[in-house]
């Protein structure tokens, strides 16, 4: 069994705040489960997308059974976080401990902990769905994420590559420094959250 820490999601039926759990090192099983249960909804999506009646999520094409088995063997370097509620995974983050020195000049080549993917469960995307389940489960992760640079003592440093659909949200939400487009990730932009950031997410 993973290790689990309590968590609080929203949900966006009834406007209540109800526990979840964050999940640390996510096992193959509890990945497989999180394909098959998110794989139809993102079809079904995908189609209506095609159609011209709804929006398909950049991250929409990721296989996270392929990213948990590019990283066997790598025990240290990488670790993969869930979000679980009501019996399912309501999000999932892979991250990595080393090789992504910080940017930001006042901490520049410092230690920091990197968001390689992040995503949340189909179901809980307005866009995507009639009525979404679950809101929070973004912010629980990027918690989860500064949590482990504070074990790491990174002292909370976290940073990630954005796709465009997520911009604001790492940006307004988490607070995070947008540092730019990066021509070496395919013009993604990149953003950095620094211990002061950290500490008034966690506030």
């Amino acid at each position: 069994m993973s290790d689990r820490s309590l968590a609080f999601l929203k949900d966006r039926r009834t406007g209540q705040m109800v526990e979840a759990f964050v999940i640390n090192d996510v096992s193959r099983e509890e990945v497989e489960r999180a394909e098959a249960g998110w794989r139809p909804v993102l079809i079904e999506s995908r189609q209506r997308a095609s159609s011209g009646s709804g929006a398909w999520p950049e991250h929409g094409h990721w296989d996270w059974r392929k990213k948990d088995t590019a990283i066997q063997g790598l025990t240290g370097l990488y670790r993969m976080f869930g979000v679980e509620c009501d019996g399912d995974m309501q999000g999932l983050m892979l991250v990595s401990t080393a090789g992504h020195p910080c940017r930001i000049p006042e901490q520049r080549g410092k230690e920091q902990v990197y968001v390689d993917f992040v995503a949340t469960a189909p179901w809980n995307s307005p866009g995507l769905v009639g009525e979404a389940r679950y809101g929070l489960v973004g912010r629980v992760l990027i918690g989860a994420a500064i949590q482990l640079s504070l074990a790491e003592e990174f002292r909370g440093r976290v940073g990630l590559h954005s796709l465009p659909q997520a911009e604001t949200f790492y940006a307004t939400n988490c607070g995070m420094t947008d540092l730019g487009k990066d021509a070496k990730k395919e013009g993604l932009r990149y953003f950095e959250m620094t211990p002061d950031q950290a500490a008034a997410f966690l506030a």
